[in-house]
């Protein structure tokens, strides 16, 4: 609901704050008066369309125009504004304010967050609709026409919703596999090529690490050993044995003939060359054993002469196939599962492909069925809602009018989760006129009237939110007795026949509509030959009547006007 509008220096008002109360309120003045600029202002503010006449003459700042709206917590507008990451409080007014520089330029503000204009706009179609001569937004643009249909007949979606849901999961599921199959063969081919790669090399878990740690033992091995091999060259090997073992000998010889000498220095001779024979004994066991303990050390590094070798092949055989895939050596194992995954699918994609397109098929028909069943539930809320609308026509003097809801259904290629028709609301104006789109065929008054007419209605029919309406100059040409019901239709909008009753502004010249209203402003100016001004007076009820009373007599306000007005007021 809106609840204030606070409008400076918009054309003749230089500043105004407006309390806006429930229900309906009429806004009547002199033609001329200002009327327009209120709801200039409004539009100024929720994002409609502006020009730099906006901004009052000789105003030393720009123009502004902000409207405050109380909202339930669930409003739409809530949702739009978490989707836009607009910050704001669901206990809080919705403050939309717009400021117009003199040169055209203009700057948007949701909640004094600078915003755009755009999103002024958006918010603005969710909270208010105009109704007038010169334009018609909201209730009669044709993409709300199926939204209201289904509200005023209570038609329930949901099923058509979740069978759409299951289809398009059908067909995606249909297209992989079609796409798939398509690319079947070219993939076949490679993959088979691929895959008898793999399985010749037959790349293990962990190989190509373990490969590389044996290359470089293996490496090391060999080092090793040419480092023992020299050792034992340098030792001299079996020639140093047998030259320890030569000398032995000769030392023995010497021993024999010293004994048999027979000399004073035997005994010393004897004694050195036993020495001599005990260290060569040494050094011969010693040197055999540091042979044996060589070569048992070069057994210990014994390994397959070309081992090195296939190690090397088959770590660069396993780094090569790598590369050719463009993947990490040791994911080649896997790779091969998925070659082999794939052919499988593929292989078996024909039955499966067969399978999904059968429940594609079935999917479709479920649809189509839930679909069409819809589409037989909207054109009996169509008819109702078309006799609905008739019965207020002719007391609205457009008893010559006709109104239908008009039900076509859309190409298959164009279904959705709503159905598959298009709703219009169409009229003819004229007995054997063509049926045609309302705001191509009404003229500006006759417009206002059906926005009316639909309103009347639809009110109570589960609309859900109900936005500000505004309807400008909607008794245009009409009095009496039509004026009147255009009256009583707007109070009952108003109203609400379950208690679900919309805001509603009328601008308005008819006494008997301005008597209906739940609040009353009358727009007037003022001034002198240098400035004028437009002033907006919400009137107590004693002003009322006089206003009324005015309207009914015209420049002098008669007493039978008076007593006409309170009859009006009631």
């Amino acid at each position: 609901m809106l609840i204030g509008l606070s409008i400076r220096d918009v054309v003749l008002i230089e500043s105004l704050d407006l309390a806006i109360g429930p229900g309906l309120t009429a806004l009547t003045g002199e033609t001329g008066a200002g009327k327009s600029i209120i709801l200039d202002a409004l539009g100024l503010a929720t994002g409609a369309r502006a020009d730099a006449g906006l901004v009052r003459r000789g105003a030393a700042g720009h123009a502004s125009a902000t409207a405050m709206f109380a909202l339930a917590a669930d409003h739409p507008a809530f949702a739009y504004l978490d989707d836009k990451g607009l910050d704001y409080g669901r206990d809080e007014d919705l403050v939309l304010r717009r400021q117009l520089s003199a040169d055209g330029r203009s700057r948007a503000f949701v909640n004094d967050q600078a915003t755009s204009v755009g999103v002024l706009k958006d918010l603005g179609a969710l909270l208010l609709e105009v109704h007038g001569q010169h334009e018609t937004v909201g209730l009669l643009d044709p993409r709300t026409h199926r939204t209201l249909l289904d509200a005023f007949g209570s038609v329930a979606v949901g099923a058509v919703a979740s069978a759409w849901s299951g289809w398009r999961a059908a067909r995606e599921k249909a297209a992989a596999l079609r796409e798939l199959s398509d690319r079947a063969a070219a993939e076949t081919e490679e993959l088979t090529l691929r895959l008898s790669e793999l399985d010749r090399l037959d790349p293990r878990e962990g190989e190509e690490t373990a490969l590389a740690e044996e290359r470089a033992l293996l490496g090391s091995a060999e080092k090793a050993l040419a480092d023992i091999e020299a050792a034992r060259d340098a030792l001299g090997g079996d020639a140093l044995s047998g030259k320890l073992a030569s000398a032995f000998r000769a030392l023995e010889r010497a021993r024999e003939r010293a004994a048999h000498a027979g000399a004073p220095a035997d005994g010393l001779a004897m004694t050195r060359l036993a020495a001599a024979c005990e260290a060569i004994d040494r050094a011969l066991v010693e040197a055999q054993e540091a042979t044996a303990a060589i070569d048992a050390a070069a057994e210990s590094f014994e390994f397959e002469p070309d081992q090195l070798e296939k190690t090397e092949e088959r770590l660069f055989a396993l780094r090569g196939m790598a590369r050719k895939l463009n993947v990490a050596p040791e994911l080649l194992p896997s790779v091969r599962a998925d070659f082999a995954a794939q052919l499988q699918a593929i292989e078996t994609s024909g039955e499966a492909l067969k399978a999904a397109e059968q429940e594609a098929a079935d999917a479709r028909d479920g649809y189509l069925f839930a679909a069409q069943a819809l589409s037989a539930e909207r054109r009996a809320a169509g008819d109702r809602l078309a006799t609905a609308v008739m019965a207020e026509l002719a007391p609205l003097k457009l008893e010559k009018a006709r109104f239908r809801v008009a039900v076509e259904a859309l190409d298959e290629d164009r279904a959705g989760p709503t159905g598959i028709d298009r709703v219009a609301f169409e009229i003819s104006t004229n007995p054997g006129a063509p049926f045609g789109p309302m705001e191509a065929i009404a003229s500006g008054g006759e417009l206002a009237r059906f926005a009316l007419a639909l309103k009347a209605a639809l009110a109570g029919r589960g609309e859900g939110a109900q936005p500000l309406m505004i309807f400008d100059e909607v008794d245009q040409g009409v009095g009496g007795a039509v004026a009147d019901a255009v009256g009583l239709r707007l109070k009952r909008l108003a109203d609400g026949s379950q208690g679900n009753g919309a805001q509603v502004l009328v601008v308005t010249h008819s006494a008997q509509v301005a008597a209906r209203a739940d609040a009353h402003w009358r727009i007037a100016k003022s001034g002198d030959e240098t400035s004028t001004r437009t002033r907006v007076e919400p009137l107590s009820p004693a002003e009322r009547q006089e206003e009324i009373a005015r309207m009914l007599s015209g420049a002098e306000v008669t007493e039978a006007a008076r007593a006409a007005a309170r009859a009006l007021i009631g």
